[in-house]
């Protein structure tokens, strides 16, 4: 037997096997600590098997994948998915690798202490150079810091909810190193480019979040086999949202400079990681 693939979801998985046994590739789902792997069980398939996932991972949507769960689905299979409450919690452990949880529960704890009374020294203590007095270089922390920093529950929802879909999905099927760079480098250089355009007073982890859209978008592109991608309606809407940015639509101060940046770092580092064989 041969694993040809890992995906979080159990159920998008079941979905993608359906569709294999209606080109005769027998196949099953294996489950592990973290998602569940697809094993194709004669060797000589491997290869058309693979392909078709790629495929799959690209274009989990659509409907040929739908129409084999009704064709091919096992009908007397009985799954148990325990209480809701704990299959969310599940999928939104399975959907993510540990970086990509470490940043979501620090920004969530960081904004839960800003708005129970700790708001004032939590700026002062993670804010950009010169936001507060009494900075210096000396506290090298605060070039990256500032992407920590939310102000608002739409702000917090929209950067962590993308974090989590796009980052937990580089970071499962990829590896935690290339995430790690995007979070490093679109965490601390748009923040810098934000400062000349803006002045300190900034926050948000907007700057990451246009990397990670820009590195999965070019990986989906250029190295499907890598098992991510971004369909072009949410790129389209990325993309909206970083136009609109410049206008007064939206009603709120936006950080352009670190937007644009972060896509930029995510662009070129997706065009490096695609390269590789």
């Amino acid at each position: 037997m041969i694993e040809i693939g890992r995906l979080p979801n159990s159920r998008a998985a079941q979905a993608f096997v359906d569709y294999l046994k209606g080109k005769q590739i027998e196949c099953q789902v294996q489950p592990l600590m973290q998602g569940v792997a697809i094993v194709v069980t004669h060797d000589k398939d491997a290869e058309l098997a693979s392909k078709e996932f790629a495929h799959f991972i690209a274009n989990p949507y659509e409907n040929k994948y739908l129409q084999a769960s009704w064709e091919h689905g096992d009908t007397e299979a009985k799954l148990d998915y325990g209480a809701p409450s704990l299959q969310l919690f599940s999928q939104f452990i399975t959907g993510a690798g540990p970086l990509t949880l470490v940043i979501f529960a620090l920004c969530t704890l960081i904004y839960a202490a800003m708005n129970l009374g700790f708001g004032a020294p939590v700026y002062e203590a993670l804010s950009y150079f010169g936001a507060v007095p009494d900075t210096s270089t000396v506290q090298f922390w605060r070039v990256f810091t500032p992407s920590l920093l939310h102000f608002s529950a739409m702000h917090i929802i929209f950067n962590l909810l993308w974090w989590w879909y796009l980052g937990g999905r580089i970071e499962t099927r990829i590896g935690t190193t290339p995430l790690l760079i995007l979070l490093v480098v679109a965490g601390t250089l748009p923040n810098v480019v934000q400062y000349y355009v803006t002045g300190p007073n900034f926050g948000g982890l907007s700057g990451v979040v246009y990397a990670v859209v820009g590195y999965t978008w070019v990986m989906g592109l250029r190295k499907p086999s890598a098992g991510i991608g971004l369909p072009p309606s949410y790129m389209g809407f990325m993309m909206l949202w970083l136009v609109l940015g410049f206008t007064d639509f939206l009603g709120v101060s936006v950080a352009n400079g670190a937007h644009i940046g972060g896509l930029l770092i995510g662009l070129a580092q997706g065009l490096f990681d695609s390269r590789k064989k």
